[in-house]
């Protein structure tokens, strides 16, 4: 069994959602069993509906839910122990879960899943991984908002979660990554960025083929396997690039609107213009994972539907069954007889960008 705890009351529309989510996760992957947190009087009516689901759960009621538009450091204070975000965090604590997954607040889930799990020995920051499409497939992008400007060490985290998260997710032996900077040149970018190459190259780490520096169109194009940044650049690439398609969305929808020939050619082009519009839709390539963390965490979109919340959990399922923690922590082991020694930081984000991954 992969256990999987849930947030019923997080996102845009709450139980609603989540639960024919996992309703349908659980077609997919009958051997989950799931761990549910919520207000029972919105939960129970839906669970009812679903008793395939509600066989195969335990359902925890809770006194109160975080809200979307909360500063993580009050959703902390006020949901500490007795909201649904907490005690889903929390079941990976008190061992009911493997993983847990939440559509709710980034900022809050961020903060609540730092001070709960804390972050993994040799980890100074944790991140904030996105799943990608590129004309290639899909790539991993770290970090998306969680730690606004790392260091070299930092990146350096980052390159090794981001690999082993590649490893887990793509089943890829040695994935490429690259360094997300503003020329492929050596010469370029800022010294924390170029002094995290330096560190990577010299690592010769066997889980991780470095590629060296890439530009934003590289995201895209699908040039690595793993782009690696910090969480200020990567938010704003994770918007842009959501803002962009829901621009291109609406050019088209405007174009084939205008005129009687152009509706007549939607109609019949309308197979290619429905899968056009899913891989460009940032609620179905939905997951991010949150990285660094004593246990795996799951970042739905806020906006996602029913079946957006259902690729989310597919990402925690593999992530489990595809070991990403012990993964990580391997490499961390490799890694840490070769690593410079410093004084620990703080592990704790930055908690100025809350709802960075929607």
């Amino acid at each position: 069994m992969v256990r999987i705890s849930l947030d019923l009351m997080g996102g845009d529309v709450g139980p609603e959602v989540v639960v024919p989510g996992a309703a349908r996760a659980l077609e997919r992957h009958p051997d989950i069993r799931f761990v549910l947190y919520g207000l029972e009087e919105r939960c129970a009516p839906l669970l009812a509906k679903h008793p395939k689901l509600k066989d195969n759960s335990t359902f925890h009621h809770t006194e109160l839910a975080i809200g979307m538009d909360e500063k993580p450091s009050q959703a902390l204070r006020r949901g500490r122990g007795k909201s649904s975000m907490w005690l889903a965090i929390d079941a990976i604590n008190t061992g009911e879960a493997d993983v847990v997954v939440s559509a709710g607040n980034t900022g809050a889930l961020m903060a609540m899943s730092t001070f709960c799990l804390r972050t993994m020995v040799g980890i100074q920051r944790p991140a904030i991984a996105a799943i990608w499409p590129t004309l290639k497939g899909e790539s991993i992008v770290l970090d998306v908002g969680a730690t606004i400007g790392a260091d070299a060490r930092q990146l350096m985290d980052f390159a090794l979660m981001g690999g082993a998260m590649a490893r887990a997710l793509f089943e890829l032996e040695r994935p490429s990554l690259g360094l997300l900077n503003v020329g492929v040149e050596e010469i370029k970018g800022q010294e924390q960025v170029k002094e995290a190459g330096r560190l990577i190259r010299e690592a010769n780490l066997d889980g991780i083929d470095y590629f060296g520096f890439v530009e934003g169109d590289d995201i895209g194009r699908g040039t690595v396997d793993v782009v690696v940044t910090e969480g200020f650049s990567g938010n704003i690439a994770l918007k842009t690039a959501e803002g962009t398609a829901r621009q291109i969305a609406e050019y088209l929808r405007a174009a084939m609107s205008r005129t009687l020939l152009a509706k007549i050619g939607y109609v019949l082009a309308k197979g290619a213009f429905d899968r056009l519009r899913e891989k460009m839709d940032p609620r179905k390539v939905n997951g991010g994972v949150f990285l660094g963390l004593n246990g795996i965490v799951i970042k739905s979109h806020g906006g996602a539907d029913a079946e957006g919340f259902a690729a989310a959990i597919d990402v925690g399922y593999d992530m489990v069954r595809n070991g990403l923690k012990a993964k990580i922590e391997n490499d961390l082991r490799i890694y840490d007889a070769r690593r410079p020694a410093e004084p620990d930081a703080p592990g704790t984000p930055s908690l100025g960008g809350e709802g960075q991954v929607g």
